[in-house]
């Protein structure tokens, strides 16, 4: 009797074990690397300045927020942020899990510069907790997530009635994974031109630098129209290209494309 009691709490003991274990494994969470940047689609402006102080992601699940902290905080020019270049605000470690949003906190040196002169750019206060930018996408362990964050100028500076300017921020955030982009350089250069990207579900467009570079980035997989549009006042011809194909994850470039 007492040698069955003796295996009954052996066993007993065998099975809470394991039952620990299972929950120890079922508790642990991996991490996922982080890498943010920011670039631009400008407009018709000199310049124009965000001040961004941090990165904050949103976890689904918990509702648990987790800032990036350590990030390149400062002031910008966006209208530097063209032609494929792009800013890394944050490479950090995040503990995996699936997130819904992704907030860019911005401060309050925020001006634009038309002819010479330097006006603040007012933030809804609204958006004073940071800009929420909806990113639904699951992080999975020892996986590295490249997001993008692209500006669209154009869309996000707002003239008041009272001659001031607003900073409501249109921005489209993208993965490398789940997205490609089209790239090229369009001559002559020495004026501004609108590259426009766009099919039946998405518009994507983007200015030419001063070198004639452009970068259509978070473009999803499809076919697309290519529109390239010179400033009237160049002389040239709208070029229209057809059935240009986008893949995931992979760069369509179009090479050098001479105007008319």
């Amino acid at each position: 009797m007492k040698t069955l009691i003796k295996i009954s709490f052996v066993f007993i003991a065998l099975f809470a074990f394991i039952s620990c274990s299972d929950d120890d494994d079922s508790n642990e969470q991996g991490t996922s690397r982080l890498m943010v940047s920011m670039t631009d689609a400008p407009g018709d402006y000199e310049h124009v300045y965000v001040d961004v102080q941090d990165v904050v992601v949103k976890y689904n699940d918990n509702e648990d927020e987790v800032s990036l902290g350590n990030i390149n905080a400062g002031i910008y020019d966006l209208l530097e942020l063209t032609g494929g270049i792009s800013v890394l605000l944050a490479d950090e470690e995040v503990p995996s899990g699936n997130i819904s949003q992704m907030r860019l906190v911005l401060g309050s040196e925020n001006s634009i510069v038309i002819d010479g002169e330097t006006y603040p750019l007012q933030t809804p206060s609204a958006q004073q907790s940071g800009l929420k930018l909806n990113v639904n996408q699951t992080l999975e362990d020892g996986i590295l997530y490249e997001f993008l964050l692209d500006f669209d100028v154009n869309e996000s500076i707002v003239v008041q009635g009272n001659g001031g300017y607003l900073l409501k921020p249109v921005i489209r955030a993208s993965t490398a994974a789940e997205s490609g982009s089209i790239s090229g350089t369009v001559l002559p250069v020495g004026f501004q031109t609108l590259v426009t990207a766009s099919n039946n579900e998405h518009t994507i467009s983007a200015y030419t630098n001063a070198e004639g570079i452009f970068v259509l980035h978070g473009v999803p997989d499809g076919t697309y129209t290519v529109t390239i549009e010179p400033e009237v006042t160049s002389g040239f011809e709208i070029m229209v290209l057809e059935d240009v194909v986008v893949t995931n994850g992979e760069i369509t470039a179009l090479g050098s494309l001479m105007l008319l």
